[in-house]
């Protein structure tokens, strides 16, 4: 594991506006927000994060704000995660992919590929670049490959350099952005979706877009090489919420014990402590093991925290920004 010096862990919380169904059943508008981290629920303590970005935030600006550094990172050899966190229409999806073809409401996985290859094609002419993508879900603790759904039940190993991977996973060579931009529409028509009161299309599993990045200088032959992981993470509310029932609700007593686990991982990996858990610990599961090298190592990491504004999600906000808050005061201490 890197210098924890290495390591830069950010924590940033987004709240959506009301939506209409909110709005109709006359639902209020809770958060309170005091400068540019801090955030007070109805009647609540304050929660702190690196920064919090009210209803009214543009797809540009959070971008700009949360993501952008995090592409010239990774191009210099550097490991990032992007995570986006939350109950069910939170707003999860809308921050990560936003709409995928629309240049104004597009969200961090389109606008990181734009980038990434604008700073290639803008750098040295002997840089030769190598970019490979990949794009799986977690469902119910099984990896399913999204560009070769024949490919179910994966599983994790290790390389010589005890880098986690998924074994057998589809690893697709790209040469613009609209190679990745298919590939992406590919995968997310083939992701595990269900139907709960919480949101007529909720996603159910953990979805993760990973772009690897080679380069080397053909005159020096000094070789990069960078990771980027893209986490929609699958929605975090409470059970009795969602009206779930029979193979649904298992997927959502699932779906919260690996939440559970991640925030456990991550915390420790924060603290330097992974190695007290255990590769094979119940807490290892499989995608904190498939995320270790890129949230403990030589990283770059942002947990996006997404927030409904809204009186009658109070119980899941509040559960949101603790989970956030955890995770914060951890790499704090």
């Amino acid at each position: 594991m890197a210098d924890p010096a290495e390591c830069t862990i950010k924590v940033m919380c987004r709240f959506r506006p009301l939506n209409s169904s909110e709005v109709a059943r006359g639902d209020k508008y809770i958060p309170k927000f005091v400068g540019e981290d801090c955030v007070s629920p109805l009647q609540g303590k304050p929660y702190y994060f690196d920064r919090v970005f009210q209803s009214n935030t543009t797809q540009v600006q959070f971008y700009n704000a949360v993501a952008l550094k995090i592409v010239k990172d990774v191009l210099e050899g550097y490991n990032g995660t992007i995570f986006a966190y939350g109950q069910t229409s939170s707003g999860k999806t809308h921050t990560m992919e936003g709409k995928l073809h629309d240049s104004e409401m597009m969200g961090i996985i389109p606008r990181i590929v734009q980038d990434i290859f604008n700073y290639i094609y803008s750098m040295d002419e002997n840089l030769e670049f190598h970019i490979k993508v990949s794009y799986f879900e977690i469902y119910l603790d099984k990896i399913r490959d999204l560009l070769d759904v024949s490919k179910m039940n994966l599983s994790v190993h290790e390389d010589k350099n005890r880098v986690p991977y998924v074994k057998g996973c589809t690893e697709r060579f790209v040469c613009s952005p609209e190679e990745v931009m298919d590939a992406i529409d590919e995968g997310k028509s083939n992701r595990h979706v269900a139907v709960t009161n919480m949101n007529e299309h909720s996603s159910r599993s953990h979805s993760i877009f990973l772009i690897n990045i080679k380069q080397e200088n053909t005159q020096t032959e000094q070789k990069l090489t960078g990771k980027l992981y893209l986490v929609d993470l699958a929605g975090s509310e409470k059970v009795g919420k969602t009206g779930a029932e029979g193979t649904v609700l298992d997927e959502a007593k699932m779906i919260n014990k690996s939440l559970s686990s991640l925030g456990n991982v991550i915390s420790a990996l924060a603290e330097g402590s992974l190695l007290a858990l255990g590769a094979d610990s119940e807490q290892m599961n499989k995608m904190t093991r498939i995320l270790q090298d890129s949230l403990g190592g030589n990283c770059r990491t942002t947990m996006v925290i997404c927030c409904s504004p809204s009186s009658f999600n109070d119980a899941e906000t509040r559960s949101t920004l603790l989970f956030g808050q955890r995770y914060i005061n951890t790499i704090n201490d």
